[in-house]
């Protein structure tokens, strides 16, 4: 249950004061799209950057029009035409980092992690200490499986950007991925110390937490993340499963009870309610969340197979 990382997207824009007439020059274009962009309105922004790419050959306004059509591109997953663009915007600006940087973001999305890690190396050559390529290089490095290449990135990203909420997180995944459970803990906590309402961070450092069987620790931290997100349906999941490895059946139900409400199609929340059902002696119960799960999906016979077996009362699979 471990939550993917989280991007830190730096974008390039032109500020230009906003137009109050129909739009004649490449600026009034350019300027009206970012209105349309900052409502959400994309197809129009795109066509508006286009009509202003069309109206100016001036080098540094024809990049940033081409960069804001990219970041508009990139809003609608068009990541071909938002690297497209990008790339018109660096052969203008070559020594912009943002452009590298945005267009290893869109390699990214695509899954290209060599060149987004080459677009975010780039970007560092020009600028050192660009926290953001660094932890997005992590993040692509991480993606890659060179656990101890990303681990090296965010330590950058964090030694030039100490407040870095996101880096702390980054790294917490990337130690919780090789199993070192201290690490990732003091990474979540900082993350959650720089930002209270870093959602994942409480998540992931309650699956920390819990991996170590620090199981009120980890219920602690899920009920945090409940209050932030109370509709979250693999948070209660987790929870249920702290509490049911402390023995607490009542709140294990409970909990598995409110995932199959947010998620009736989860088969595993069904066996596991299943489980608690019958160690409570509620056989009738347990045989129907065990049909249920079997239903959704076949494969978990063999999961719970031997639990069922012990166990009178309960429907061999």
């Amino acid at each position: 249950m471990k939550r993917s990382y989280l991007l830190t997207t730096v974008f390039l824009f032109l500020s230009l004061p906003a137009i109050a007439q129909a739009p004649r020059t490449a600026e009034d274009y350019n300027n009206r799209g970012l209105e349309h962009q900052g409502k959400g309105e994309i197809d129009a922004a795109i066509e508006d950057f286009t009509a202003a790419i069309a109206r100016t050959r001036q080098p540094l306004l024809l990049a940033s029009i081409y960069y804001n059509r990219a970041n508009a591109r990139m809003n609608k997953n068009d990541w071909d035409g938002a690297i497209a663009d990008y790339g018109k915007g660096i052969e203008l600006t070559p020594d912009d980092p943002d452009g590298y940087h945005n267009r290893g973001l869109a390699w990214m999305n695509k899954g290209d992690y060599d060149r987004a890690i080459a677009d975010f190396s780039k970007a560092i050559e020009i600028s050192p200490r660009a926290s953001a390529a660094y932890n997005n290089r992590g993040n692509a490095r991480k993606a890659k499986g060179d656990v101890a290449g990303a681990i090296a990135d965010y330590d950058k990203a964090i030694e030039f950007s100490p407040k870095f909420a996101e880096a702390f997180y980054n790294r917490g995944v990337a130690f919780q991925t090789k199993e070192d459970y201290d690490a990732a803990i003091r990474d979540y906590t900082s993350a959650v110390e720089l930002n209270a309402n870093f959602t994942d961070a409480f998540i992931n450092r309650g699956q920390a937490r819990q991996s170590k069987r620090d199981y009120d620790g980890a219920i602690s931290d899920y009920d945090s993340a409940l209050k932030l997100k109370p509709d979250d349906a693999g948070t209660y999941f987790a929870r249920a499963s702290a509490r049911q490895a402390k023995n607490d059946l009542n709140g294990a139900f409970a909990d598995y009870t409110k995932t199959v409400e947010l998620d009736p199609g989860s088969a595993q929340t069904y066996a596991n309610r299943a489980v608690v059902e019958a160690l409570q002696g509620k056989m009738a119960a347990a045989n129907q969340d065990f049909e249920k799960a079997f239903q959704l999906d076949p494969g978990l016979k063999s999961q719970f197979r031997q639990f069922i077996e012990k166990r009178p009362g309960l429907k061999k699979p």
